[in-house]
This record gives C-alpha cells, structure tokens and sequence, in this order.
C-alpha cells in the first residue's frame, strides 16, 4: 500500500475484488410521460424498481442540462483551490455543513473532500443523540468566499433538484398505493449527479455481489434511503453502496439528500401492516437518528454506527 495513511484502507473483506462483474445494470426510467395512464405506469416502473434494487436512474426528469452543467463548473473551481483557502469555509464541532475532507463510512477513513450545504437555511436538528435531551440547534450554511458564484449556482442548482426529489416521492407514494402528495415532508431519498468517471456500485439484493453503475450523460441515480425502507415496512430497500477510488482520474458526485423534518416518528405505515405482515420496526425519531448518523460521519467511533437494524421488532430478526 506504500505511502498511503492507513485511516484510508478498508478491511481486506470489504475491499473491492479485481475482476467487475458486467451486467446491464440497475433500471434507466423515462419520467416524460403524461396522461393517467402513463404516470400509473412510471409509478409500476419506479416501484419495481424500488423492490428489486433500491436504485435506478431517471432521464428526462426536467432539471437543466445547462444549471447541472453550471454547478459542477462551480463545483470544480472551488475543490482546485488552494487547501488553505477551502479550509476558510470548514465545518466545526457545532456546525456541520461547509468544507470537510476527513470524513468517515462505517469508522473507516473516506478519500474524498466534501462540501454540505443546507436546502432549508437555517435547519433546526437535535442538539444531541440523547433521548432525554430536548435542546434543539439551529444550523445555516457556511459559504466560502471563492468562487463568487459558487453560493448563487449551488442555491438554484439545489432547488432544482429538490423539485425531482418532490416529484418521485409522490410516484413513489403512488406505487405502495397511498396516493399522490402522501407523506410529501422531504424524505427517504437521495437524488446523485455523477460524471463520467463512475465508480459508483451497489450491492445486488440476489447475490450480494457488487454491481457497477454506468454513467449516463445528464441521468440522475435514486436510491432508497433508511426511512422509506421503514415506512414500507421492508417492501422498499435501501441497497449497501460503495464507490471504488479511480487512481487515474478525480471524481465529482453532487448528491441531494431529502430528509424528514427533525420532529417525524419513523416507522412502517399503517397502510402497509397487517396481522400477516406485522410492522418489522418500532417507532424511532429521525431528528436524533440522524444527529447519531451525522456525528460518526466525521469521526471514527469506539460502536458501531448506528443502523436502522437496531430498530426491528424482535418478530422480525
């Protein structure tokens, strides 16, 4: 491994293996449909999707080929600059969005840099993981001074796609038939521009082998997150993912994360419970969950990270 820190090396068992396995890949989904009918049939699509993968990927979903081109524009002159100047907008102990180049994935060392912004300016989350603690912070985005349009382009960009995340989570909604505009507080999803670089791969539900996900120009990549994993009481999964280092070329990702308001109760709906499927998780706040997720992103813990597995019924195990 020469030089390489060592806070970067994962366990020989969850390191990539040499040979790639070629497979047509996750679902490609065509969101240009109109009339009852076609948006049933997205709905199906999206939802087999969900079923089967936890990932797909969306072409002509309405986000501007030229704002997506922009922000990564932007995206790129920032992380070339200098790293003192980067470090001017880092994150701290009490507010974790800005610049941060160390953080961490299941307590190993990631090797990326990252900057998080805030759609909702300022968020109000949890002061702590504890239970018992009611303080609730206020965070707002930490900007950096260059590029001077980095702010502006970031803040449409982000718009944008949030109205993409809106949309698939009424077909989403659609598809575990709970109606259009059901549970609309932001959540569950994640929304990724990757280039073309790729190395993005998910593990397959089947087998559990790691399957590589091509870029496409100008798709977005889905995947199901922890909470609609829960709220569909395990219909829906939330599929383990990794992204394997390129060591000839840098790779930009631009993921939207869209989450529960700090204060929501997840756990499966009513809908989807019944004497024959009874609910496989107990009730957990996402506020707190996600201050415990946040936290070990930044520092290598003693315990584990904290999983929704933690929060199945003994039924369910």
């Amino acid at each position: 491994m020469g030089g390489i820190d060592q806070a970067f090396v994962q366990e020989p068992e969850q390191r990539p293996k040499s040979s790639t396995i070629e497979v047509d890949g996750i679902p490609v989904i065509d969101m240009s449909v109109s009339g009852t009918g076609g948006i049933e049939k997205l709905a199906s699509e999206i939802g087999n999707a969900c079923r089967k993968w936890g990932f797909f990927q969306v072409i002509n979903h309405g986000v501007p080929l030229e704002l997506r081109q922009r922000v990564e524009k932007v995206a790129k002159a920032f992380f070339d600059l200098p790293i003192e100047e980067k470090r001017k907008a880092k994150r701290d102990d009490l507010n974790f969005t800005g610049y941060h180049d160390e953080e961490h994935t299941k307590n190993v060392r990631d090797w990326k840099e990252v900057f998080d912004m805030l759609i909702e300016d300022p968020t109000f989350l949890p002061a702590s993981p504890d239970p018992d603690d009611e303080e609730i912070r206020t965070y707002s985005n930490k900007w950096p001074e260059n590029p001077p349009e980095f702010r502006e382009t970031c803040q449409e960009y982000c718009r944008e796609v949030e109205k993409l995340a809106f949309k698939l989570l009424e077909l989403i909604s659609l598809s575990l038939a709970l109606g259009v505009g059901r549970h609309r507080d932001g959540g569950a999803l994640t929304v990724l521009a990757q280039d073309d670089v790729g190395g993005l791969q998910i593990r397959r539900q089947s087998d559990g082998e790691w399957i590589p996900i091509k870029p496409i120009p100008n798709a977005y990549i889905i995947n199901i997150a922890d909470a609609l994993q829960v709220w569909s009481n395990d219909l829906y999964v939330s599929a383990e993912h990794r992204v394997v280092v390129n060591s000839e070329q840098e790779r930009f990702s631009i993921p939207l994360f869209f989450f529960p308001s700090h204060y929501v109760k997840v756990a499966p709906l009513d809908e989807l419970v019944n004497e024959q499927n009874p609910a496989k998780y107990k009730e957990y706040s996402w506020g707190k969950y996600y201050i415990n997720r946040t936290g070990s992103n930044y520092k290598k813990l003693e315990a584990e990270n904290l999983q929704i597995d933690h929060f199945k019924t003994p039924e369910s195990e």
